[in-house]
């Protein structure tokens, strides 16, 4: 019986060493668990702070260029408004009011009226000999000179006087021929939050800018002419370049082109397009994937002496 009685207490001692040892080992390995789950916690903490470091940089780099770019551009303006004169002119015996087929309906009767401007380019070359002309868009802070290069990426991000600026600067599509507009000329600028080059173009979708009739006409002056253009159309689209076209094979499919711009427009201006009318696109960017357009027509000229 006392030989029973002692193997039962060691078989109980034993036992309980085991659980102890078992639950030590157990605490061991969960607390090695532990620690190497913080170490990888603290680890991705570690890089994120990292990435999130690195972004916050970058966007400051970026904020810092945008503005500079920003600075840039208006003293290239305020140096390109100091270095010429845009005068208004009246009509002379050497005007030609380009009527094709309008009717009395139209607006056009009224826009005629309206003076034209004329600017001398010789300062404006010495600083660019790449300037061809002037524009000014009715409604809009668009009154700068524009230029034209042999594509149509150079000034996607270099500034009047031809240094590297995000902001670009105000051009016409390298394929128009600006001695002769085309059947549709394309003038290109960045759509700048500041309102710069053709951020102000936006307004053209707003209440505020369609309600003011006056605001209908844009005023190009180049070297050789000075022309009043009518809107027929504005709209916002999502990025493409079907309104692009500068030439045409034929009437028809000058037509087919006008009347998708007409039917495209976000508002109706009530003025025809006919197959001898000659067109000015405006492009620019809204945001990253969308485009604002305005088309007009050519509805007066006069050649320069």
């Amino acid at each position: 019986m006392k030989s029973n009685n002692i193997n039962s207490s060691r078989t109980e001692r034993y036992k309980k060493n085991y659980n102890l040892n078992s639950k030590g080992k157990n605490t061991q390995v969960k607390s090695k668990k532990k620690k190497r789950k913080l170490r990888w916690k603290n680890i991705i903490i570690f890089i994120m702070i990292i990435l999130l470091s690195v972004i916050l940089i970058i966007s400051i780099i970026n904020i810092i260029k945008w503005k500079l770019d920003s600075n840039n551009t208006k003293n290239q303006i305020k140096d390109t408004t100091e270095n010429s004169t845009v005068n208004e002119k009246e009509d002379s015996e050497n005007t030609e009011i380009i009527e094709n087929d309008v009717p009395k309906s139209d607006p056009y009767w009224e826009y005629i009226t309206m003076k034209l401007i004329d600017v001398d380019f010789s300062e404006l070359k010495k600083t660019n000999e790449s300037t061809v002309g002037w524009i000014q868009v009715g409604g809009t802070n668009i009154n700068y000179p524009f230029v034209q290069y042999t594509d149509n990426n150079f000034y996607l991000n270099h500034t009047f006087d031809k240094s590297y600026n995000s902001a670009g600067w105000v051009f016409m599509d390298y394929r128009n021929n600006v001695s002769n507009f085309d059947k549709n000329t394309i003038i290109y600028a960045h759509g700048r939050l500041d309102n710069t080059m053709f951020g102000s173009l936006r307004k053209i979708l707003t209440s505020g800018w369609l309600n003011n009739k006056n605001n209908y006409v844009i005023k190009l002056s180049t070297e050789s002419e000075n022309t009043l253009w009518q809107v027929f159309s504005v709209y916002r689209i999502p990025t493409t370049n079907d309104y692009l076209k500068t030439n045409f094979n034929s009437s028809n499919s000058f037509m087919e082109f006008a009347n998708m711009l007409l039917n495209r427009s976000a508002f109706n201006f009530n003025t025809t397009v006919n197959e001898n009318d000659k067109i000015l696109t405006l492009s620019t960017c809204y945001d990253d994937y969308d485009k604002v357009v305005l088309h007009a027509k050519l509805i007066k000229r006069e050649k320069k002496q």
